[in-house]
């Protein structure tokens, strides 16, 4: 294994070396270099090889939470190491002419590069949680889930006789032969890594003092490290085994449809008295553990049920395991997720919603009957690709190893209605922003803010598609992410990298925050500036910049106006008019660009509130730098008519014009626990009336209260923020007041 130093010079190195050969053999080369410092020890605990860390310079698909893609340095840890007393002053002076290199030729630099000026005008800032700006691009690829039935099928000299098959092709009819050049040399690093692993194991199996157990164990995997270094797996432990080693080399942060691609091997051992269900348990757990350590935040998807299982029987045996797992293991990852559908086998929403119960916020639900009919929609896709939906991230769809959708740009909806009301003005930071259409006072109708404030959104809304778009290209020029393109659909077929003309549908899509603020807000304009006129525009522009101080008056009335999430006519048909044209509008956008599909994400993780810090006083009664509402959900503590009435608020919006959005609901212990038969006829009727998806936390009614005040005796209380779960008390302050904020049932 290489140090910090040895791996920062050798990764800069190579990539100098092989800088004018082709970006297949520079990336398999540098990844090579990669794997001897990113693979890390096995630890006493662990079943499974395969422990993992993000360097301070590398190439990932997305090695920074957004920040960065591809080839990529990570400020923050190189100046840990500057600052450190482990390394000489000549290696500090090397460690800081490497990172001069790698400000330059970073891909997120060279991305940015490109922008014209009005891109660079209208998205100044990368850094979402440290400026206030209305849009911001996003630096990664984060969605590509691969097809690992094929790797199953296959094994590692499988995958590379198939490379090598390709490159023939590719040299007869003169293609691009370093791809699978590439591919070939990545099939011998991975297998390199089983290899180094197994010897690991094998240690650990001869060193003093091992128990039998532990011997036996230790033995155990090596041997199937050895095998799957080579062969396809035969068994569940080698399954596991190659799937999670394949995936942390890949850099994907996402696992698949697991009881598909382990259930067949799970069945099999069991009925061969290979494994027992106690011992299968056991290496799950570990695997979720492994996972835990990867520390992915907003992703780690492990996704089981739902149509189009082609071993639909032992694939829930698994699912049933993936659940108990879940329960075992208190963790925040993975992010286990259930689809389900009428018909399918009842015992796993039953297991779910007992583990739900428990506090653990896993499984999410995710409902086919309407999600595989919106994504024939929304996509524009048969319905056995529909079948195949993934969820990612913080809930955002793709299809399953044929679609890429990666949101790479934020838009702040309720800043941007700030910026249209005070004429291309940011209120709070008092600076320019966005287009100048006049201000409130100008608008003498509310059709014509309506039309201005369209008009502002607009103008981001094609900047942040085309940004996409170039990323996308400087993406692929930088390198093919030869893993990912082995297990694709079309991409060895086509003899393209997945970025540059390999994958079937090269999408994108642009996370909204705001939504449901912005609609709330302009219902208020409607009915209490231009309907009733209980409140004249200047007024009302003076109280926002106030916040309220003073025009308390004024704020009341703009709390008491109708609110989303109470199953009330007229802010709901807002709300609904609202959402279709922002998902209608955006969907366009692939008519200027070369996406396939470009599509509204409304997910939500913690930036409604990150976001709310630079966003001011807005028209609902919202005070300035209080977070905003989540996702879809009702702003907290809005919905005041009880919990049918925030479900049906839900269902409203439309789910066959975007690409995905996210439902936190809040339960009771006492509802969800002891009152289940009407916990259960509840989220049936939700689900049967529209609903796609649900995020459940589970908490009494004091838990969040007190967690605030005695953090050290609550840390086992888990939630959903948003499109991931955290332990409360790792939230920041404000984050922690915005959940316990939002209505408990």
């Amino acid at each position: 294994m290489l140090n910090a130093y040895e791996y920062i010079m050798e990764f800069t190195d190579t990539y100098k070396k092989y800088g004018d050969a082709p970006r297949a053999i520079r990336e398999a080369k540098c990844v090579e270099v990669q794997t001897r410092y990113w693979f890390q020890p096995m630890r006493e605990e662990d079943l499974l090889a395969g422990r993992f860390l993000i360097a301070e310079v590398g190439y990932c698909s997305e090695p920074l939470l957004g920040r960065s893609v591809s080839y990529f340095y990570d400020p923050q840890r190189i100046d840990a190491l500057l600052h450190s007393d482990r390394y000489t002053e000549k290696q500090k002076q090397d460690i800081r002419e490497a990172l001069a290199f790698w400000k330059e030729e970073e891909t997120r630099h060279k991305t940015r590069a490109r922008f014209p000026e009005y891109m660079k005008q209208a998205l100044p800032e990368d850094i979402y949680w440290e400026h206030s700006e209305v849009a911001f691009p996003l630096y990664r690829i984060v969605d590509a889930y691969m097809d690992y039935e094929k790797l199953m099928r296959l094994g590692l000299d499988g995958l590379k006789a198939e490379a090598c098959r390709y490159r023939e092709k590719a040299e007869r009819e003169g293609g691009d032969t370093a791809l699978f050049e590439g591919m070939m040399m990545a099939v011998d690093t991975l297998s390199a890594v089983c290899l180094w692993y197994a010897a690991e194991a094998r240690a650990a199996a001869q060193a003093p003092g091992a128990s039998p157990a532990r011997r036996e164990q230790r033995l155990r995997l090596a041997r199937a490290l050895e095998a799957v270094a080579h062969r396809a797996p035969s068994g569940f432990v080698e399954a596991m085994q190659l799937a999670w080693l394949y995936s942390l080399i890949s850099g994907v942060l996402n696992y698949g449809r697991m009881d598909v691609y382990l259930g067949d091997f799970y069945a099999g051992d069991l009925e061969a008295g290979r494994l027992t269900e106690e011992e299968a348990l056991a290496y799950t757990q570990s695997l979720w553990r492994l996972m835990a350590a990867r520390e992915t935040v907003f992703h780690s998807r492990v996704v089981i049920g739902g149509r189009g299982r082609r071993n639909e029987a032992n694939a829930d045996r698994f699912a049933l395991l993936a659940i108990e797992a879940s329960r075992t293991v208190i963790e925040i990852e993975p992010q286990l997720s259930l689809r389900f559908y009428k018909g399918q086998n009842p015992e796993l929403m039953d297991r779910a919603l007992t583990c739900i119960g428990e506090g653990r916020t896993f499984p999410m639900l995710y409902n086919d009957n309407v999600n595989i009919p919106s994504v024939i929609s929304a996509f524009e896709v048969p319905q056995e690709e529909a079948e195949d939906y993934m969820m990612f991230g913080c809930g955002e769809y793709v299809l399953n190893h044929r679609s890429i959708g990666s949101p790479n740009g934020i838009i702040n909806l309720l800043k941007a209605l700030e910026a249209t009301l005070y004429n291309g003005r940011d209120m709070l930071y008092d600076k320019d922003m966005g287009l100048k259409l006049g201000g409130l006072e100008d608008f003498a109708t509310f059709d014509e803010l309506y039309a201005a404030y369209k008009k502002q959104l607009t103008y981001y809304i094609e900047i942040l598609a085309q940004q996409e778009q170039i990323e996308y290209e400087t993406v692929a020029e930088a390198g093919p992410y030869l893993y990912m393109t082995m297990l694709f659909d079309d991409c060895m077929e086509r003899g393209k990298a997945l970025l540059d003309g390999g994958a079937r549908y090269l999408g994108g899509t642009l996370e909204t925050y705001g939504n449901v603020n912005a609609a709330n807000s302009l219902y208020a304009i409607k009915t209490l500036v231009y309907d009733q006129k209980r409140i004249d525009r200047a007024t009302l522009l003076k109280a926002m910049k106030a916040n309220f101080v003073g025009y308390e008056k004024e704020r009341k009335l703009l709390m008491d106006a109708e609110k989303y999430g109470n199953d009330l006519p007229g802010v709901d048909a807002l709300a609904q008019d609202f959402h279709n044209w922002l998902c209608d509008t955006v969907r366009r956008q692939r008519e200027r660009t070369s996406l396939h599909s470009y599509m509204v994400v409304i997910i939500n993780n913690e930036a409604n509130t990150i976001l709310g810090r630079f966003t001011g006083a807005s028209a609902d009664g919202r005070l300035a730098k209080e977070p905003m509402a989540n996702g879809n959900n009702p702003a907290s503590g809005t919905d005041t008519n009880g919990v049918t009435a925030m479900l049906n608020s839900l269902v409203k919006l439309d789910t066959h014009n975007h690409a995905g959005a996210v439902q936190n609901m809040k339960f009771s212990r006492d509802l969800f626990n002891r009152r289940r038969d009407i916990l259960k006829s509840l989220l049936a009727a939700y689900f049967d009336n529209g609903g796609a998806q649900a995020m459940i936390t589970v908490v009494s009614r004091d838990e969040l209260e007190q967690a605030m005040l005695h953090p050290e005796k609550y840390r086992h209380i888990m939630v959903r923020v948003g499109g991931f779960s955290a332990r409360f008390v790792t939230l920041a302050p404000d984050v922690q007041r915005e959940i316990a904020g939002r209505t408990l049932y």
